[in-house]
């Protein structure tokens, strides 16, 4: 399996970010990890191993990403606008760094988006924001309000940030628009501790007449790593 690192500083958060891209060819698709997690931890915890057969076909070709959740919603220490500053900020990078590296690697392929946990927050919440850029979006066992990290704090930031508050009330028909092109799959198991949000994310989706599809597992299933190797195998791409 071809496996390239890359690193490069940030003009965006003042720092180097570093990457890993696994495959040769394939639907680019952006990895994000659960919270503050790694670029790597993707890697680490068997996903890329799972998705060798598609990888190594030249079905699928993974970015894995760093996030700053540390420096924004997990910073309990900054004031509640900091940290939405900072995500902001790693949002530009994502825009302005990574969306071209990743259409630089694969000639402009379409690009989508992925990410277990929190990581699921992540991936939906860029898709929403930027569905003309991210056309994909696979979740597993997400929640999506990030109200809950700002200390009481509202303002139109944090309404935009978080897809439960704005998606019932999207008017903009070129995001609606845009939004109904794309894919979205809503997936957790039965005994997963976001499956609500899960199931709350996707009625939302329906009941705005947005095209999507959930799936809950059964078989026991929970918030957990090996729920999340085989489901990635059967819904990426």
């Amino acid at each position: 399996m071809q496996r390239d690192y890359h690193r490069w500083y940030s003009h965006q958060l003042g720092r180097e970010m570093e990457l890993l891209t696994f495959g040769h060819a394939g639907l680019p698709t952006l990895v994000f990890p659960t919270s503050m997690g790694s670029f790597h931890e993707y890697e680490d915890q068997g996903m890329v191993g799972a998705l060798a057969g598609k990888i190594n076909a030249g079905h699928l070709r993974l970015i894995c990403v760093s996030t700053v959740d540390a420096e924004s919603f997990y910073a309990r220490w900054a004031p509640p606008r900091a940290r939405i500053d900072r995500y902001l900020a790693w949002e530009r990078y994502l825009l302005e760094d990574v969306v071209p590296f990743a259409g630089h690697l694969t000639g402009g392929a379409p690009l989508g988006v992925t990410g277990c946990s929190f990581g699921a927050y992540h991936a939906l919440t860029m898709a929403l924001r930027h569905p003309d850029v991210f056309h994909r979006c696979v979740v597993m066992g997400g929640a999506y309000d990030v109200s809950r990290f700002m200390d009481g704090h509202h303002d139109l930031d944090t309404y935009l940030l978080s897809p439960p508050q704005f998606l019932p009330g999207l008017t903009d028909p070129w995001f609606l628009e845009r939004i109904a092109r794309n894919k979205f799959v809503f997936v957790a198991g039965e005994h997963d501790i976001c499956r609500g949000d899960t199931e709350r994310m996707a009625g939302t989706f329906a009941a705005r007449g947005l095209p999507h599809s959930v799936h809950v597992w059964g078989f026991g299933s929970v918030h957990d790593w090996p729920e999340w190797r085989r489901m990635a195998q059967v819904y990426l791409p």
